[in-house]
């Protein structure tokens, strides 16, 4: 039997808490499962619930089947919904008998000069990767003010790319990103503003940060926190992992015994003249030749051997 809105978001929530509650990959294919057969998959119905947004985030998971099974529903969505599309809409936008509406200037079928620009704004025009303001005609223009609207072009750029969400959807959540930095660091002419801005749309793009942008767009994450989060905060958990594993690795180095550095002051730096250097020796030539010394001068830095 078909779920409803209310049913599908209720799922959603279950299916998240067990997520992030560490749940096994059986638990969460389960619930995978029971919204795939009770989800019957409109365009309106999966954008109010969000539902695709959510499912589509378990296509990184890190069990195979989980993330093999997400693929599989959101695919299966979205050629649902496509099919719906060519075949001429839902069923909304037909009568009661089910036959097309006429014609508003009475020719008996629609013109391409008909179309809203709500209707364009609802609509992808180019392909996911190949998304930006520009590319799809989008009307920044939101504030009355040139560096703030470059701004929402930014963030809109940011958030858009790899995203199905509507123009109309992305320039909103762009917006409010904007509006939130600018109410945190504002004016515009601040260079708090500017940098924080620059931040946000660099992590944003980062192709091994995918996470960010579903969140922000998804609105998990809300914008009021997204632009106070740290550099720290907005980088991936691999990125986190992978700077953790080179902190580690030094601080192992720099516990490493160090060769004893003997100091002398009969030896002077060429650089500056001082009689304050280290040295250790070792042997780098045969056996019969003196040994190297390895110097390094405490008051400039210099190194040289003798």
């Amino acid at each position: 039997m078909a779920l409803d809105a209310k049913e599908i978001e209720a799922k959603a929530k279950v299916l998240t808490k067990a997520a992030t509650s560490g749940e096994p990959a059986p638990v969460i294919l389960g619930l995978l499962k029971e919204i795939q057969s009770g989800v019957r998959a409109t365009e309106d119905l999966l954008r109010s619930t969000r539902i695709g947004i959510i499912i589509n985030k378990f296509k990184q998971h890190k069990s195979p089947e989980v993330a093999k099974l997400s693929s599989e529903i959101v695919s299966k969505w979205r050629n649902e919904v496509n099919k719906q599309k060519q075949g001429g809409g839902s069923a909304a936008s037909r009568g009661a008998s089910g036959s097309p509406r006429p014609a508003q200037n009475g020719t008996g079928a629609s013109t391409p000069a008909s179309a809203t620009p709500s209707d364009k704004a609802s609509k992808l025009s180019v392909p996911p990767d190949k998304r930006s303001w520009r590319a799809e005609g989008v009307d920044i223009n939101v504030t009355s003010n040139k560096a703030r609207d470059n701004c929402t072009g930014l963030m809109y750029d940011g958030l858009c790319v790899g995203s199905t969400e509507s123009p109309k959807a992305v320039l909103a959540k762009a917006s409010a990103v904007e509006r939130a930095a600018y109410d945190y660091l504002g004016p515009e002419t601040k260079e708090e503003y500017r940098t924080k801005m620059r931040s946000l749309f660099q992590n944003l793009k980062n192709k091994s940060n995918t996470q960010l942008r579903a969140r922000v767009v998804s609105g998990e994450i809300p914008v009021e926190d997204f632009v106070r989060m740290t550099s720290d905060e907005l980088r991936s958990a691999e990125r986190r992992q992978a700077d953790e594993a080179i902190q580690k690795k030094n601080m192992n180095d720099a516990m490493v015994a160090q060769a004893e550095r003997s100091i002398s002051t009969s030896l002077q730096c060429g650089k500056c003249g001082q009689r304050k250097v280290t040295y250790t020796e070792a042997q780098t030539r045969s056996a019969d030749e003196p040994m190297t010394l390895f110097c390094t001068c405490l008051n400039c830095g210099k190194s040289w051997r003798q």
